[in-house]
């Protein structure tokens, strides 16, 4: 299934190159920023009763954008970045219908189970969602944070999924090598997540047509769904019409209701 996104940096909707957000704004790749605010696209999703996309707070300044299109979409967007204990049940209260983690929940490389364990206390685990986004070294995905810059001890493994399955209830997964590039997704990761998520996984990274849509939805047994951005028309790409995504949910709906 497609997954819509809001990527805010800066209070504007854009499509950034993952692994270009060091900080630096010299280094700093964009490929689009949107003219519309984030509650136009929160709408469009709406309208389109497209559901589990998420928004993602690239930095600071992004609140009131982020808070709009979850006014626009109440519990139809997921809202991640900069996310704690902290401040997690007033993003719930302002409309996300979950919340995404990932920093927060890694200290030292490692998973921080006192953390983790607080968050789930507060919230539940069926409003919690882990981001386990990845770049790959020596033929292994580790999780990366910190804007994607900084490798932790952790890969990606059946073992650590089963594990993290216990505490949340969904698993975001961006392939940062391949993140806004548009050159494919990363087939492995795709399909190591479809094998081995005991829970729903949405996997970004690379896509650049509709036809990679089919694919993530072959490679992960139909348990791994695919977030496009910067191939996406409306994000100014070429690769995919966005009617055309909207249309695939469609037949994939209307196929599992049929039993197909």
């Amino acid at each position: 299934m497609f997954r819509p996104c809001i990527d805010l940096h800066e209070g504007k909707v854009k499509q950034i190159v993952g692994g270009t957000l060091d900080g630096k704004a010299a280094q700093l790749r964009t490929n689009f920023v949107a003219r519309q605010p984030a509650a136009w696209f929160a709408e469009l999703y709406k309208r389109d009763h497209l559901e589990g996309g998420h928004v993602i707070l690239l930095g600071p300044g992004n609140e009131a954008q982020a808070r709009a299109a979850l006014e626009a979409y109440p519990q139809g967007l997921q809202l991640g970045g900069g996310v704690s204990a902290e401040n997690a049940r007033s993003w719930l209260e302002a409309g996300a219908s979950h919340v995404i983690v990932t920093s927060w929940v890694f200290r030292n490389g490692q998973i921080d189970r006192e953390r983790l364990n607080e968050l789930v206390a507060q919230i539940g685990r069926e409003r919690l969602v882990l981001d386990l986004s990845c770049r790959k070294r020596d033929g292994e995905y580790f999780v990366v944070t910190d804007r994607w810059q900084r490798f932790t001890e952790v890969t990606i493994s059946e073992q650590i999924l089963e594990e993290l399955a216990q505490c949340c209830a969904e698993f975001l997964v961006h392939a940062v090598d391949v993140e806004g590039l548009c050159r494919g997704i990363d087939e492995q990761l795709v399909r190591n997540l479809g094998e081995w998520s005991p829970v729903p996984c949405t996997y970004a990274g690379g896509a650049n047509s509709i036809e990679d849509l089919r694919r993530v939805s072959s490679l992960g047994r139909g348990r791994v769904d695919l977030t496009i951005g910067s191939a996406l028309d409306i994000f100014g790409g070429s690769g995919v019409r966005y009617e055309e995504a909207v249309a695939f949910n469609r037949k994939q709906q209307k196929a599992r209701r049929d039993g197909v």
